[in-house]
Formats: structure tokens, sequence, C-alpha cells
């Protein structure tokens, strides 16, 4: 398993293109082997001024591979072959949908529909060497009336050789849920999996925190991890209780002794 870091973690200083060039250095000046490019602000809207050939010139500059992106669905409905052509230019092989977000909804009902949409989608991508996965938040694990079970249920339960899970492990503690039980029930479609830990602040309750800093049972979650076929781990913090770098190094420190 490498190690990677999610790039929302730092997606405020990736709106410029040298912002974006010196999160790339940093991540590798850390110990990361590659990121995922994701919320970076200088690829995305209508004028970006970071294109897909300039980023990878510099995540080979830092000898970083690019493990992963987060795509908006109206765009791999609307704009498929540019969004292939890119992820051949980055040499990235995974595209994971976000949520599911404004473009299906909340309502456990919609996961039937995402899972009909999605399905020619993902093997068309599969057809150009691209997996693709979904990540999680917590309000996956709403109740779906007509089963009684969490509604994530529809896409874990079912045996789908074209959708992979890129499991959150906070936000499935976050829902009540053991990281480590619901990896195991994932496993084979485990191909990069995203890691934050989960403390307890006076005051304020739980909160996001680098890896190793806080409650989640990390021998058990990096065990289903590996036993599940994960290749990636990734590093993701959406928010940081002080400078990201430091959260980001604080979770590389723990993870690379403890997969040693």
């Amino acid at each position: 398993m490498q190690l990677a870091a999610q790039l929302y973690t730092v997606r405020q200083l990736t709106t410029t293109a040298e912002g974006f060039e010196e999160c790339l250095r940093r991540c590798s000046e850390i110990g990361y082997a590659g990121v995922q490019v994701s919320a970076v602000g200088s690829m995305t809207g209508p004028e970006p001024t970071v294109t897909a050939v300039q980023a990878r010139e510099w995540l080979d500059r830092y000898n970083l591979s690019c493990c992963a992106t987060h795509v908006a669905w109206n765009r791999l409905t609307t704009e498929f072959d540019k969004v292939v052509t890119e992820h051949k230019i980055l040499g990235c092989t995974y595209i994971a949908l976000g949520s599911l977000g404004s473009d299906f909804g909340p309502a456990p009902e919609n996961y039937r529909r995402f899972l009909e949409e999605a399905e020619p989608v993902a093997r068309a991508l599969k057809e150009q060497g691209i997996r693709f996965g979904y990540h999680n938040h917590s309000h996956e694990f709403i109740r779906d009336p007509a089963s009684g079970r969490p509604a994530i249920d529809l896409l874990v339960g079912n045996a789908l050789d074209w959708l992979d899970l890129e499991v959150d492990t906070y936000w499935v503690a976050h829902a009540g849920a053991s990281p480590a039980t619901f990896l195991r029930r994932a496993t084979g479609r485990l191909w990069a999996v995203h890691l934050k830990d989960m403390e307890v602040v006076a005051g304020e309750g739980p909160v996001m925190a680098p890896v190793g800093e806080g409650n989640l049972d990390w021998p058990e979650i990096l065990d289903a991890c590996q036993t599940g076929g994960t290749e990636w781990l990734i590093v993701e913090q959406d928010t940081c209780r002080r400078d990201p770098f430091d959260c980001l190094a604080s979770s590389y420190r723990f993870l690379s002794a403890s997969i040693a």
C-alpha cells in the first residue's frame, strides 16, 4: 500500500498555479508517493490557469503519482472524452464520485437510479483503463424504508464488478458504523481508501484529526485495507485545527510506521 495526500486538504492553497505547484512540492517533501487531484481551483472554472499537461509536468518533477481524482457527475456525462483525455495525460486510472449531491439527491430511492445511470458510464471508463468509485460521507447511511437498511447497502451489498468504493473512514465512524467492518464488507473493491481520524475536543465534541491522533482503530482499519486489496491509502482532512501540511506530515509519519 502506498501513501497519498488528498489535495482537498490544502484546497485554499491551490487556487493559483504557483500555489498548486508549491503544494505538490511540499507533499513530496513530506514523503507522499502520490496525490489525489481534487478541488484544485487553478485547474477548474471557466478560465483554468493550469492544464493537465502542466500538472503532469509538476507531478513528474516531484516524483508524485496522480492516484485518483473526484469528477463531477455532469462532467462524466457531458464531457466524457475530455475527462478521459485529461486522466490519460495525468496518468490517473481512478475516478471517484465525491457524492450523489444535487445530481441525484439524498433520498434512498435515488441510489437505485444512480446505479442504473452510472453503470454504463463506469463500464465505458473501464474500457479506457479507468476505474470508477464512489466516495462516501455519513449521509449515505440514511435508512432505506424499502429494506430497513442504510441506503449505502445498495452500493456495498451487491456484487458490482464496475463500482469501487473510496471508503472514507471518518465519515463511516461519523455515521455510527465501524470503519473496519465496513471496509471488510467491500473487500476487492477498495483500490483507494480515504483516511482521517476522529478525536474529541473539550467543548466541541468529535472533530477531524490527523491519522493516529484520534480514536479510530487503526490496526483493524489498516488490516482491513491490506486484506481488501487497497493500493492507495489517501490522507484527507477536510478541516485542520493547525497548519494543514503539519497535519499531513503527522498522518504520514504515523501511517508510514504502521504499514512498514
